[in-house]
This record gives C-alpha cells, structure tokens and sequence, in this order.
C-alpha cells in the first residue's frame, strides 16, 4: 500500500446506470459540502512501443495505446470555458491520424465547431472533429502543437495581442495560428497560457496572479520568457492560478498565485519562479487554484483550501501525500463552485480527484453528486474508490475530470465516461440525464 497513511478497505459497488430528464448540475446544491492535477498529453509519450513492463517493477509511465483499429485515441484533455465561473464541461481527444475531436458543453466555442449553421456555440453530446486541424503532436485543453512547432488554438482565450503588446482574449469557433516560434508544448488557462521554445519557457496574457513570472502586475499578449533556475530544461508545463515547469530531470518550477505554488514563499501572488519541494515528478496537472502531482508513484496535492467531508476548512498550501492502494502514473483534478452565504464561503461543489494506477486501475474520490466518482452511488467518496464498469480486458492509460464528470482513455484507444451528461459531455449522442457507470463514446 502506498505512502504515509493507511487506507480502510476500499468500498466498489456494482455500476448502475440512472437517466433522469433533468441533471442540471446549477440546481443541485451539495448538503454536506466535503474534501475532496501538464494537462499536456505528447501523442509520442500516449502512443508509445507496445513491448510493455516487466512485473515488479515501476517506472512511473502511464501504459502505451496500441491502436488496433480506427478511430483510435491517444490523447485526453478537458476543455476551458470562458471564465472560472463558465461551465466546461467537456473533453478533446487526440486521434491517430493527427486529428481532434471534441464533445461537451460549447459555449465558449471550446469544441471547435466553426460558423455553421447550428453549429458555433451550441453543446454537443456526439464527438466531431476540430475544423481544419492536421498534423497534431500534442495538446492541452482547446490548443494544439503539430508536426512543424506551429500552435493552433480554438475557443475563448489569450490567443492575440494589440498592436501595442497588450494580450486580447478573443473567442474563435475554428482553430487560430498563433504568432509564435516553433514550440514543443503549451499550456493554457483561462487568460493565460505557456509554450516550451528550445527548453525556455514564454507566457503570454494575464498576469493577474503573477503567471507570467514578471514583477510587472501588466498583462502581456507578446511572449515574455520566464526567468527559470538555470541548468535544466523544460519538459512540461501547467497553467491555472500559478504556473507549474515539470523539467527534465523530474524538478518541479512554480510561480504565481499563492497558496497556490506549493511552496513557502512571503509573496502573494509570488512572480519569481522557485522549485517546489518534489522530487522525480512525473506528470501534473492543475485545475485553476487547485493541482496535484506524481512523485515517485506517490500523488500529491495542494492549492486551495478545502473543507473535508463534515469537517473544518483545512489549508493546503503545501503538498501534501494522497493514500492510494497502490503506485500512480496519473492523476487529475477539479477545481471547485463555491457561493458567499453570509459573509462566509461555501462550497457548493467540493474537489474531486482521479487517478491511474501503474496497474492500468482508475481510482476517484471526492464529490460525487452525479456519479462522476465512480462507485455506482451519489454519494460522497471520501477515500480512493477503485472504478468498476470499464471493459474486464481493458487497462487505462489517462483519466481526465472535470467538476460533474470523468472521462477514461484504455490503452485500447477507446475513451469511456461516467457522470453528467447535462451537456453531452458522455459522448453518447444523449443530451441530459446521467450515468453512473462508464459508457462508451462515439469517436469520429
């Protein structure tokens, strides 16, 4: 059993499946409110050789896809709205023939429709491929790298600048081009974003928090390269309410708002970016003020506080273990929706948390109020629940979350859900109701 605390016996009840005609998630407040992470997927890592691992040992990579036949996905992501406060309910996949497809909630124009008739801004519970996109290596949220280092970028965000420097956030139905060198990785949130350029790291947009790592408070649509500890280069890159380099030799570089940055430091926000106190990180991933990581085959997590389930705000802004039954590869987060009732906040929606095991097993925790975790029940996980329902023969390579749903890529290249379908965010060609057990999206 995996690090620093001992976990009860897991509870894995048998998948149901409910469908309701309303699953407005908006006009389902939580009772009791409870506890609860590069969002960057290289198609050469998820695609990669096939030979497989020896047992018994433990190198800290998610299993390889091995495409058998088409359509075939080798990459998952969760899309951005428009704004912490918009919904984005929705996934991207990165397929094996340098295409994207997107499905979910669209309005933000997140799923890369065009100007259609019917078309722009309107969810979408049936998977369709991004107008225009070819060639695609790489990709986080609703921005792509392909084959040359060129990035395209679809949505709202902070994908142009004014004539005097200053960042734009422009909402695009088609993919952009944006005016960059060739990069290797990007990274983006809401109103900022990162690209690796020959192992530096360039930020560009809001600098609200100090995510540029800038000591300038100004927001910058030009490129503004951060100013890294020197001697390793960059291989990763998260973006959220703080910014986030996993490099080369498993370090991790953080800056921005804090709490945040998981790391001591007297500065809010903190512009200057400083290692975190992690060592052979792996993967990460961040969900506005909220992220975790892998080190080592351990998941840790930090950001916001947090209220556990019956329990008292606790802060987090160090990272600190996760109990799993077993080694990680992956893990991913939510951010949380939250109210003021009074002078005081309230969570309306806690975080939840997702991870993948060096086995190929999805583990969540967390809220659950439409099923999203899991377990085949509403009710809250309030520790690591093992996911039944995939396929028997069937092991994971990534899982994605976001607020009200989950979303599993098998190493087969099929991509699996369970939650809300408020906005067709399932993928089954349903819109409304839910699903308590995973069920298979339609790609394209």
């Amino acid at each position: 059993m995996v690090a620093l605390a001992a976990l009860a016996a897991l509870a894995a009840s048998a998948a149901a499946v409910s469908c309701s005609s309303s699953d407005d998630p908006s006009k389902s407040p939580l009772s009791d409110a409870g506890v609860d992470g590069a969002d960057t997927t290289d198609a050469s890592d998820a695609a990669a050789d096939s030979s497989g691992r020896d047992a018994g040992t433990f190198d800290g990579r998610p299993r390889p896809v091995v495409c058998e036949s088409s359509p075939c996905a080798i990459a998952l992501v969760t899309t951005l709205g428009r704004s912490v406060e918009d919904k984005a309910e929705g996934f991207c996949v990165l397929l094996d023939d340098g295409t994207v497809a997107c499905w979910g909630a669209n309005g933000a124009g997140q799923l890369g429709r065009g100007e259609g008739a019917g078309e722009a801004l309107v969810d979408s519970s049936t998977a369709a491929k991004v107008v225009g996109l070819s060639n695609i290596t790489s990709l986080d949220h609703t921005c792509a790298v392909d084959t040359t280092g060129s990035v395209w970028c679809w949505g709202t965000g902070p994908f142009s600048w004014s004539e005097d420097g200053g960042g734009v956030t422009t909402t695009n139905t088609t993919p952009v081009k944006l005016d960059l060198p060739p990069v290797t990785k990007v990274a983006r949130s809401f109103a900022t974003a990162c690209a690796v350029v020959g192992g530096d790291v360039q930020c560009w947009g809001s600098n609200a928090f100090g995510q540029l790592g800038q000591l300038s408070e100004t927001s910058s649509g030009e490129p503004k390269r951060a100013a890294l500890p020197n001697g390793v280069a960059a291989s990763a890159l998260e973006v959220g309410n703080a910014t986030f380099v996993l490099r080369e030799d498993g370090s991790v570089v953080s800056w921005g708002g804090n709490p945040g940055i998981g790391r001591v430091s007297p500065s809010f926000p903190d512009p200057l970016p400083q290692l975190v106190s992690l060592a052979r990180v792996t993967q990460i991933d961040s969900a506005y003020d909220n992220t975790c990581a892998v080190a080592n085959g351990v998941g840790y997590c930090w950001g916001a506080r947090v209220t556990p389930y019956k329990g008292t705000e606790i802060d987090r802004a160090l990272p600190e273990a996760i109990a799993t039954p077993e080694p990680l590869v992956q893990i991913a987060t939510t951010r949380s929706e939250s109210y003021v009732l009074q002078g005081e906040v309230r969570d309306l929606k806690p975080y939840r948390w997702c991870s993948v095991s060096d086995s190929g097993s999805v583990y969540c925790w967390g809220f659950n109020e439409s099923g999203q975790a899991g377990t085949g029940t509403e009710e809250y996980v309030t520790r690591a629940a093992k996911i039944d329902g995939l396929p028997e023969e069937a092991l994971v390579a990534q899982v994605k979350t976001t607020v009200n749903t989950t979303c599993a890529l098998l190493t087969t290249g099929r991509v699996y859900c369970w939650g809300s379908n408020y906005n067709g965010q399932l993928g089954n060609g349903l819109n409304r109701g839910k699903s308590l057990a995973p069920t298979e999206v339609v790609l394209p």
